[in-house]
């Protein structure tokens, strides 16, 4: 285990506790911006990894948006 999915699990843990699903959708462009100079330099294991941790948090956030819909008022 990297310290890239240690960071990942941590996150994501944190954030299921919230279950705010915008959060997700911050955390998934987060983790996307850390991957683009990581590209730019070549270092594609570690990119290709924040970019499925992106998606995981976006699937996060479809999940919970559609599981527990918000009540308009």
């Amino acid at each position: 285990m990297k310290l890239q999915d240690i960071g990942f699990i941590l996150v994501f843990v944190i954030l299921l506790v919230f279950r705010r699903p915008f959060l997700f959708v911050w955390a998934g462009l987060g983790f996307l911006t850390l991957a683009i100079p990581l590209f730019a330099t070549w270092t594609f294991f570690t990119a290709e990894r924040l970019t499925w941790y992106a998606a995981a948090f976006f699937f996060t956030f479809i999940l919970i948006s559609l599981l527990w819909p918000r009540k308009v008022q």
